[in-house]
Parts: C-alpha cells; sequence; structure tokens
C-alpha cells in the first residue's frame, strides 16, 4: 500500500532534528515534501534586516540538509491561505503538518487554512514544538492563565522535573529512504530564485559582528561552548555586559533552529557536583531565564490584547510626552548617558543588546525620557535579531511598569546601573570610543568635562528631575 504524500510546512522551527511535528510525519509516512513560505503578511520575521539575515543563512542551511536527505525544502513568498493549498493540490497532500504558533495573526492564519484544507479533504495535523509545556496544561490553582511568573516558574519546574522531556537518542531518525515524488512545477522551481532574491536585499552591516549566528549547526555549537564553558559561571557572569558569560541562543529559539527541550536537557544532563553552591545557581539561574521566554509566550496566547497594549489598563491612561527629538537621540545612543548610548550602539551595530542593557535603556526611554514604551518595543522589533513578539512586548511591559509583574514600579538609574555592572567602564569604552581617554569615574557619575567630551552630548536630561517628574505624572494614574 502506499504510504500517504505529507506537505510539511517549516515556519518558526527551521531545523530537522528534534522537530516534533516532522518526527510524527515520518511516523506515518516517508512521503514528505517540505515548504517554507516567506508571509507576506507577516513582517515580523524580516523587517529587521538583522532577523532577515540569520532567517536567510539558517533557510539556506536547512534547503542544504533536505537535499542532503535527498529531499528538497520548496520555498515560496506571498500569503500561506493560498499557497498552502495550492502546493498540497500539487503534490497530491493526503496531510499537512506543522507546528502550532501563539501570536494572534499567526493563530488566526492558522484556523483559516485548516478550514481551506478541510474542502480539500486534506488533513491538518499539529503539534506544540517551542515550549516546554503546551499553554493549555499548566495553570494555576483556580484554573486560571498565569499572570505572575513566580508562581508559573514553580510550577512549570515541577513539571520539568516529572516528565522529562525525551531520550535524545530517539529522535534521530534515518532520512535516507525519503519518497520524494512529485509534479514538477513553475512554482516548485522557483524555490531557489525565491531565496536568492531575498538574500540579495539583505542588507545587514553586522553580520560579522552579531554573536548570534544562523543555522541548525551554529546553534549546537553555541549551546556546546555555552555549556562546556560559561554556564559554571553563568550566575555571576550573567549582568556584566562586558564579560562573554551568555549563551547567544536567543535567535536559535526565536527561529527554532534548536529545541527548547535540548537547550532545556542539557541543563539536566550536567555532571555538576550540587554540593557547590555557585553552580547549582547557575543552572538554576539559566533554567529561569528560559522559563521567562516561556511565561511570555504563554501570556500572549492567553491574552492576546497584550500585542496593542498595557496588561494594567490604567496604563492606557498615562500622559506620555512622547518628545521625537529625545527618542531620536535615544534610538541613535546620543543621549549623552555613556550606559545607554553604549547599549543602543551595540544594538545599532550587531543587531543584538545584553539583557541588563536592554532593560536599562528601556527603563531611561519611559522612566526617563518619558515616552510610551511602545515606541521603544517597535524600535527592538526593527532592530533586534532576536526580535520576538512575545518576548519584546513582555520585557517592555516589565520595564514599562504596564505589565505582569506585581512590583508597581520600577525606575533604574543608568548611572548607579553602570557603576554597578560595568564598573571599569569597558563596555561604555568599547562602544564609545570618543569617550576612551576619560576617566572612569568622570563616565560613572555623567560629569565629563567638555574638554574632554571629544564631540559626545551632554546628557539631554537630568535623572532626578525626570524621576520626580514621571513620579508625579504615575501619581495621577
Amino acid at each position: 500500500m502506499n504510504k500517504p504524500r505529507i506537505l510539511f510546512w517549516h515556519r518558526k522551527d527551521l531545523r530537522i532534528f528534534d522537530n516534533q511535528a516532522l518526527i510524527k510525519a515520518f511516523s506515518l509516512s516517508n512521503a514528505i515534501t517540505s515548504t517554507y513560505i516567506f508571509d507576506t503578511n507577516y513582517s515580523h520575521d524580516f523587517n529587521a534586516s538583522s532577523r532577515a539575515w540569520f532567517l536567510a543563512y539558517s533557510l539556506q542551511e536547512l534547503g542544504n540538509n533536505w537535499k542532503k536527505m535527498g529531499s528538497r525544502l520548496v520555498m515560496e513568498e506571498g500569503d500561506p491561505l493560498l499557497i498552502i493549498p495550492q502546493l498540497a493540490k500539487k503534490i497530491d497532500a493526503k496531510f499537512v503538518f506543522w507546528n502550532r504558533s501563539i501570536e494572534p495573526y499567526e493563530i488566526n492564519r492558522d484556523l483559516q487554512i485548516k478550514k481551506n484544507l478541510k474542502e480539500q479533504n486534506i488533513q491538518v495535523i499539529e503539534t506544540w514544538d517551542h515550549l516546554l509545556v503546551e499553554p493549555l496544561k499548566i495553570f494555576s490553582g483556580n484554573k486560571n492563565p498565569y499572570s505572575v511568573y513566580g508562581p508559573f516558574y514553580k510550577n512549570l519546574k515541577s513539571k520539568m522535573n516529572l516528565l522529562g522531556l525525551y531520550d535524545q537518542d530517539k529522535v534521530v531518525f534515518q532520512f535516507k529512504d525519503i519518497d520524494y515524488k512529485f509534479k514538477e512545477n513553475k512554482t516548485i522551481n522557483s524555490s531557489d530564485s525565491v531565496l536568492d532574491k531575498f538574500l540579495k536585499n539583505i542588507k545587514f552591516p553586522g553580520s560579522n559582528i552579531c554573536p548570534c549566528r544562523p543555522g541548525e549547526n551554529a546553534a549546537e555549537t553555541l549551546l556546546e561552548s555555552f555549556i562546556n564553558e560559561k554556564i559554571y559561571s553563568y550566575n555571576s557572569a550573567r549582568d556584566f555586559p562586558s564579560h562573554d558569560g551568555t549563551s547567544f541562543l536567543s535567535a536559535s529559539l526565536r527561529f527554532g533552529t534548536i529545541s527548547i527541550r535540548k537547550v532545556w536537557n542539557a541543563t539536566l544532563n550536567l555532571n555538576s557536583d550540587f554540593a557547590n553552591q555557585e553552580n547549582y545557581l547557575s543552572i538554576e539561574t539559566w533554567q529561569k531565564e528560559l522559563v521567562w521566554r516561556e511565561f511570555y509566550q504563554h501570556c500572549l496566547f492567553h491574552f492576546p490584547e497584550l500585542e496593542k497594549g498595557p496588561y494594567r489598563k490604567k496604563w492606557d491612561h498615562f500622559p506620555w510626552q512622547n518628545n521625537n527629538e529625545w527618542f531620536q537621540h535615544w534610538s541613535n545612543g546620543e543621549t549623552g548617558v555613556p550606559i545607554v548610548d553604549a547599549a543602543m550602539r551595540q544594538l545599532n551595530s550587531t543587531g543584538w543588546m545584553h539583557n541588563r542593557c536592554r532593560m536599562i535603556v528601556a527603563s531611561f526611554l519611559v522612566k526617563d525620557l518619558i515616552c510610551n514604551w511602545q515606541m521603544g518595543e517597535k524600535k527592538f522589533m526593527e532592530t533586534l535579531v532576536d526580535g520576538d513578539l512575545a518576548a519584546n512586548n513582555g520585557g517592555w511591559q516589565w520595564s514599562a511598569s504596564s505589565g505582569m509583574d506585581p512590583k508597581p514600579l520600577r525606575i533604574f538609574n543608568p548611572y548607579t546601573q553602570a557603576k554597578k555592572f560595568d564598573p571599569i567602564c569597558e563596555y561604555i569604552k568599547y562602544w564609545i570610543p570618543e569617550l576612551s581617554k576619560v576617566s572612569n569615574s568622570e563616565l560613572l557619575n555623567g560629569e565629563i568635562s567638555n574638554l574632554e567630551k571629544n564631540n559626545y552630548s551632554s546628557p539631554i536630561v537630568n535623572h532626578n528631575i525626570q524621576q520626580r517628574l514621571f513620579k508625579s505624572l504615575y501619581a495621577e494614574i
């Protein structure tokens, strides 16, 4: 009996190994055609040049991996509502497989495609792949979705201890017998030219210095490097932006060039002496950061209105000043506040920013410049290589105090933050070379003499004055 033909749709799972929907598809049939669609209705994947670069070279590697298996990755550009049913029909597919998504647009799109395919008598099979726990399988004691991180972490961690994720040996499957027969047509023949066209339009100058690297192989290397060389110092090193103390896997997880299960499992497989408190704390701290990613994904799934505005509705009435000139100074790294400017220059140059600095610059934009957090959220999505709607929105709402964090108001003093996390100004001087001769004490106090400024701007605002103003405006709501 002939095995049914399957269309497999890659989305944010740009890998072959440990891909839940792909594993399930192979268990049914080896007659698989894979596709990736440059969804012209969904700009989040490529409206930043850094993400376009990461996406393109990840797809290039993914396509080569399918070729090694005797198959092919069919790439298209357009509306998946039209392309998926058309392609399924052309190859006479009986099933379409994909991994589920959590963003509002993606959920609505997928529902419509399922409806269109059902009319063609084609069955859709979906799985959860990019989360540790499915959103509908973890709730608070009163059966509601979690809106606070702490209890969510405790529940999820207990589930992880009970479940165990997978035996890695079991997810290596054989591809050599793939049956890859389908009718050649103009659309399918356009695959290489679609990627070539996309590659030619990429203008990302930071490709050589971006610490996130595209592709499944690079993700494996980053994980191995972090586990072997950095994880036991993570708790002490992660907050210092001049240190190479983090994993740089954020973009890999965002595009799915590595699975969250493999990353989590790496923490469980460490042969650590848990009597060593620092080792234990470092592993647990990294797990907590992975769960922050998970938490924000679950939040957006359960509260899709987060995409449009604040979780705490009183923030709808906050009297933002939204000074566009100040915003441009912030965006360009020209505020006159060294730690803020260094971080924004890192972002603009590399497409990535250290997480501690993300909190500093977000607090400064919202609490010092009194600009709506959504302006910063948009800037980050236009620039970050790991720009993800759920994580980016969650982080900005945390910084703005408009999100789910139970602390009512949090304000970072950028000078205090620099003293604590860049005490010898290594990070500041690297990204602002015109200040390389200035004494550390002047940089940390923000009192740089005019003779030493070397065309570096004076602070556009006074932190103490702006903090008092912000608090008075906050009191009104």
